[in-house]
Order: C-alpha cells, then structure tokens, then sequence
C-alpha cells in the first residue's frame, strides 16, 4: 500500500490534469463534523465491509482518518478485496490541518 503526505494530496487535488481520487474518510460521524477535507466521502471504518458495492474498483481511493492508523487498516483491507489503486494519508485530517489548512479545526 501506498502512504501520501498532506502536501503530496493537496498538490494531486490541485492538478486539473490527474484523476481526482475518491477521498474516503472511514472516521466516525461526529469526527467527521468536527472537520474534514472537502469533497471527502464519509463511510465509518465499521460500516467499510457492508459497503464495498459503494466503492468505485477502478478509481483511486484514499483512505483518510485522524491520524492514520485506522485509514491504514482499511486501506489493507481493501486491497485484499480486490481495490488496487488505494492509498493511505499519512498523518490523517490532523496532518492535513498542521501542513495544508490551517484553518481547519484540530480535535
């Protein structure tokens, strides 16, 4: 599985000539209030497997969390379901608002 920083993500969102990724955030609903990337698709980690008809197999997905680490585990996942364009954000929303948008509240 792929990893992509915070910078490497905004530069891809920001170029018009590359495939947009799907950006899944898998936090719980209440985290995803509280903040989250624009345009991010809100599926709950637990809700992930009952909701695979959801996910486009042929798009690039990256799997966003807090930090990381449950967005890892889902990105893996997904791999083993057949998803072979998935990447994980490093560093999750939290690294996001540090190093792109820091007007986007941290928790």
């Amino acid at each position: 599985m792929q990893n992509i920083s915070a910078p490497e993500l905004a530069a891809w969102l920001a170029d018009e000539s590359r495939a947009r990724p799907v950006l899944l955030d898998v936090r719980e609903p209440w985290e995803f209030q509280a903040c989250h990337i624009p345009d991010s698709v809100p599926m709950p980690m637990h809700t992930v497997p009952a909701r695979l008809q959801d996910l486009d197999r042929d798009a690039p997905i990256v799997c966003i969390c807090h930090h990381g680490g449950r967005s890892m585990s889902v990105a893996s996942f997904l791999e083993r379901n057949g998803f072979d364009q998935v990447i994980n954000l490093a560093g999750g929303v939290h690294a996001w608002a540090l190093q792109v948008d820091g007007s986007m509240p941290t928790y």
